[in-house]
């Protein structure tokens, strides 16, 4: 909210609603590592980035993605994972020593982490897509697009 009140100059229930999301996203890998500093780092840094993600990102790559999934909750599951390493504390969870307490080490394991996630998620989605295409088609006719989706699929009307 913030960040879109600073570039915007009005703060929309959209944003507020995506940073509360991101928040909750971002400190979800970190839950039962870190202190409420790191959390409050976390959740700022989230807010930042999944604006940029949702904003910024979507318009440099060109991709459609109206509920903003990747920007919030990809962009924000990896600065939750990436700052995990940074502020996990040995105070909390004896488990998770992160950068703070003076493992660097654990920020590349988090960075491999979320590499190996990128990947995994990239070909698992590219086999599902390509079966989609080959059973019923990834997209529907120009006719259906022009009318709209919720009239020719839902036969719902936009009042």
């Amino acid at each position: 909210m913030f960040v879109e009140w600073i570039l915007r100059g009005k703060p929309s229930v959209l944003g507020i609603c995506s940073g509360a999301v991101a928040g909750l996203v971002a400190i979800t890998p970190a839950s039962g590592f870190v202190d409420p500093t790191g959390a409050l780092v976390i959740g700022i840094a989230a807010g930042i980035a999944c604006y940029w993600g949702a904003t910024g990102l979507k318009h440099m790559f060109g991709y459609d993605d109206s509920l903003d999934a990747f920007g919030v909750h990809g962009v924000g599951g990896m600065v939750g994972a990436l700052l995990t390493g940074v502020f996990a504390r040995t105070a909390i969870n004896s488990a998770g020593t992160g950068l703070i307490d003076g493992n660097a080490h654990q920020v590349v394991v988090q960075i491999y982490g979320i590499l190996g996630t990128v990947i995994y998620d990239a070909i698992a989605t590219l086999i599902i897509l390509y079966v989609i295409k080959a059973v019923i088609g990834l997209r529907v006719s120009e006719e259906t697009e022009r009318d709209g989706l919720d009239l020719a699929l839902h036969g719902e009307v936009v009042q």
